[in-house]
C-alpha cells in the first residue's frame, strides 16, 4: 500500500515538473541580448594612438581629480543642493515605485468589502409576484483573481519596469557628470576672469602712466596733440574692459550660485597659476563608454524597455489563462447575514483567446516594433555623439597644448617691442604708434594665454565628463 501511494507521490511530482518544463518552453518572450556595436565603436575615438585597455580616467573619483580644496567644496555643496538632481532623484524614486509594481504582476489580486443591494422588481416580471415591494440583499464579499504567466507577459512587464529604473538611476548618474563638469568649467572660468581682471588693471596703471609721460614728450615738443589723445583713448579702453571683466566675474559667480543651488553671492577661490591636473589622460577602449557614460547606458536601458514591451505585444496574441474566485456572506436579512447558512463561494478558470478586438492587438505590437527599432537607434546614436565629444576634447587638449607655447612665446616678445617702443619714443626715434601698437598687442596676447591655459583645463574637464566620469 505504501508503495502505491510512494508511485502515486511520484507521477503527481514528475507531473508537475513536466508541466513546468512544457509552460516554460511555450514563453514567447524573448532574452534581450546586446546588439553587435563593432562597426559603432570601430575607431570610436579618431585618434592614431588607439587604447589597448580598459583602464580609462573616468574611473577616478573627482574628488582625486580636481584637488582645489574650494572646488572640492563647491561640487560637494553642488551634489547636495543642486536642483536638478533633486529633481532626478524624485524621478529615480518614482521610477522604483513603477518596478516594485512590475515585481508584484505574479500575485494576485485580492479585493474585499461589504455591500447592500436593494431591487424594485415589475410586477409584471418573473420576481416580481414573488417579491413585492422590492428584495434588499446583504452580502460581504471577497473577490480573488490571478494570471498564470504562460507566455511570459508578466516577466516582460517586470523586466520593462525594471529597465524604466535603471535607465532614471543612470539618469541621475548623468546629472551629476554634468553638474560636476558644470562647476569645475565654470569655477575655471572665474579664475581665468580674475588673472585677466589682474593683467588688466596692470594695464590701467602703465597706461595711465604713459599718459602722464606722454604729455610731457608733448610739452617737449617731441610728439603732436593727436599722439596724446590716443594715448588717452587707449588708457580709457583698457578701464572699459576692466569693467567688462568685472561684469562677466559677476555674472560667473550667479551662475555658480545657481549650480551650487544657493543665492547668489561671492565665492573664495585659489588662483589660476596653482591649478593642476596631474591625472594621466587615459581613454580606455571605446567598449568602456557602454558601462561608464550615464546617457550611453540609459538609451540601452530603454532599448531593454522597449524590447521587453515588444514581448508584452507578441504575448497579448495568445490565450490568457485567468483563475477568479468570489466568496463570503450572503442573506436577504441582515440578522442572518453572518450564520452560517449564508456562506457561498464561486471558482471559475477559463482561457480567453483574442479574436476580434478593433486591430488594437496587431496595432501594439507595430508600434512596439517602431519603437524598439527608435531605441535601438538612439542607442548607436549616443554612442557615436559620446566617442565624439571624447575625440573632441582630446584634440582640443593637445591643441591648446601646444598653442600656450605659441602664446607664451608670443607675450614675451610683444612685451619686449613695447618696453622698447617706449625707449626710442622717449629718444625720439621711433613713432607714438608703434608703442601704441606694440600696447595693444602685448594686452591681446596676455589675455590669450589665460584664456588658452583655461582652455586646457576645460579640455580635461569635458575628456572627464566624455569618458562618463564622476558618477561614482
Amino acid at each position: 500500500m505504501k508503495s502505491i501511494i510512494k508511485h502515486r507521490n511520484f507521477n503527481k511530482g514528475a507531473l508537475i515538473v513536466v508541466v513546468a518544463l512544457t509552460l516554460q518552453s511555450c514563453f514567447v518572450a524573448k532574452d534581450y541580448t546586446r546588439p553587435d556595436l563593432q562597426t559603432e565603436t570601430e575607431a570610436l575615438y579618431r585618434t592614431d594612438n588607439l587604447p589597448t585597455d580598459s583602464v580609462s580616467i573616468a574611473d577616478v573619483s573627482w574628488k582625486n581629480l580636481f584637488t582645489d580644496q574650494y572646488l572640492q567644496q563647491y561640487i560637494e555643496e553642488g551634489l547636495q543642493n543642486n536642483m536638478d538632481v533633486r529633481m532626478a532623484i524624485q524621478q529615480m524614486i518614482a521610477a522604483e515605485a513603477y518596478a516594485k509594481q512590475g515585481k508584484a504582476g505574479y500575485f494576485p489580486t485580492l479585493s474585499a468589502g461589504p455591500n447592500y443591494t436593494h431591487q424594485e422588481y415589475s410586477e409584471n416580471s418573473q420576481f416580481g409576484s414573488i417579491f413585492s415591494g422590492g428584495l434588499d440583499t446583504y452580502d460581504v464579499t471577497v473577490n480573488l483573481s490571478w494570471e498564470a504567466d504562460i507566455w511570459g507577459k508578466i516577466r516582460s512587464s517586470k523586466r520593462a519596469t525594471q529597465a524604466s529604473y535603471l535607465q532614471s538611476v543612470a539618469g541621475h548618474q548623468a546629472v551629476k557628470t554634468q553638474l560636476i563638469s558644470s562647476i569645475a568649467n565654470t569655477y575655471y572660468n572665474l579664475l581665468a576672469l580674475d588673472a585677466q581682471l589682474e593683467i588688466t588693471k596692470q594695464t590701467v596703471a602703465t597706461r595711465e602712466s604713459g599718459v602722464e609721460t606722454i604729455k610731457a614728450l608733448k610739452d617737449a615738443g617731441q610728439v603732436t596733440q593727436v599722439a596724446v589723445d590716443q594715448n588717452i583713448a587707449q588708457y580709457n579702453s583698457a578701464r572699459a574692459l576692466q569693467v567688462d571683466i568685472e561684469t562677466a566675474i559677476f555674472k560667473t559667480e550667479n551662475t555658480l550660485s545657481i549650480l551650487l543651488g544657493k543665492s547668489a553671492q561671492d565665492f573664495e577661490r585659489a588662483s589660476l597659476d596653482t591649478q593642476k591636473i596631474d591625472q594621466d589622460l587615459k581613454l580606455g577602449v571605446p567598449a568602456t563608454l557602454l558601462s561608464n557614460r550615464p546617457d550611453v547606458m540609459a538609451a540601452e536601458y530603454g532599448l531593454i524597455q522597449s524590447f521587453e514591451l515588444t514581448n508584452v505585444a507578441n504575448s497579448s496574441f495568445y490565450p490568457s489563462l485567468t483563475l477568479t474566485a468570489s466568496g463570503g456572506l450572503q442573506s436577504l436579512q441582515l440578522d442572518d447575514l453572518f450564520n452560517t447558512s449564508s456562506l457561498f463561494a464561486t471558482v471559475v478558470g477559463g482561457l480567453t483567446q483574442p479574436l476580434l478586438n478593433q486591430r488594437k492587438l496587431k496595432t501594439q505590437k507595430e508600434v512596439a516594433l517602431a519603437n524598439q527599432e527608435t531605441a535601438l537607434l538612439n542607442f548607436k546614436k549616443t554612442l557615436l555623439v559620446a566617442g565624439n565629444e571624447v575625440s573632441n576634447a582630446l584634440f582640443t587638449y593637445e591643441a591648446e597644448t601646444r598653442k600656450f607655447e605659441f602664446r607664451k612665446n608670443e607675450v614675451e616678445a610683444l612685451r619686449t617691442a613695447e618696453a622698447n617702443s617706449e625707449e626710442l619714443l622717449k629718444n625720439g626715434y621711433a613713432n607714438y604708434l608703434d608703442l601704441l601698437t606694440a600696447r595693444q598687442s602685448a594686452l591681446s596676447a596676455e589675455l590669450n594665454i589665460i584664456d588658452s591655459k583655461l582652455q586646457q583645463l576645460v579640455a580635461v574637464v569635458d575628456l572627464y565628463e566624455a569618458l562618463g566620469g564622476g558618477w561614482r
